[in-house]
Formats: structure tokens, C-alpha cells, sequence
């Protein structure tokens, strides 16, 4: 798969202006110039490595997304995934207790359709 530079560089643009962040205060998070973000952002320069995951940081996305455009690991909205991270441990322990339930529930609704 090829990356295109402009796809991803509007990728970054829409997330930061999603996150309501400037430019120029994207830039100074990341510790490169506004100039560079802008070059960046428009698909006229590559990143390096550090960029990307600094990026990746600061925006709260995986690389996937930020390189190929897949936000949602697995088909999980990333809304989920945000609010995730505003629960207590023990939510999310809770979660974890309703979604081994959930699977189960699915194993066994596919073994009855299966083998039954």
C-alpha cells in the first residue's frame, strides 16, 4: 500500500482542527517549526519517524490512521475508544465483565447455528 502525503497530510489537518488546536500550537507541542506542520499538512514533506509518533501523541490517533486512514481498530468508533478513557477502573472492569459476556454469548450462538 503507498501513503500519499496529501491524504495524510489532510488527515492531520482535520484531527487538529477537530481537537480545536492551532497550527502554530500543534507545532510547538511537537517541537518542529509551523512552517514544517504546514508543509506537512499540505503533502509537500515527508515526517520522520519521531514526527509521526509525536503526532500520533498529540492528536490521540493510532499511525494507522494518521498513514492509511483506518481510525477505528477493529471497527471500534473512536468516540468508544474516547470515552473509555474517561472511566474509573472499576467501569472498566465492569465493561470487561459485559463484553466476555457478550462473547460468549456469540461463541454460543455460533456453535448452535453451527453445530447444532
Amino acid at each position: 500500500m503507498e501513503v500519499s502525503l496529501i491524504e495524510m497530510g489532510n488527515r492531520i489537518a482535520a484531527r487538529r482542527r477537530h481537537l480545536k488546536i492551532s497550527q502554530s500550537q500543534l507545532a510547538e507541542k511537537i517541537d518542529i517549526s509551523n512552517k514544517h506542520l504546514s508543509n506537512i499538512e499540505c503533502g509537500r514533506e515527508k515526517l520522520s519517524f519521531d514526527v509521526l509518533v509525536s503526532l500520533c501523541n498529540e492528536l490521540r490517533v493510532t499511525p494507522d490512521y494518521l498513514l492509511m486512514g483506518s481510525m477505528h481498530p477493529c471497527g471500534v468508533p473512536q468516540n468508544l475508544i474516547d470515552s473509555l478513557s474517561l472511566c474509573t477502573d472499576e467501569d472498566i472492569a465492569l465493561l470487561e465483565t459485559v463484553v466476555s459476556h457478550m462473547v460468549l454469548r456469540q461463541e454460543m450462538k455460533w456453535n448452535n447455528d453451527n453445530f447444532i
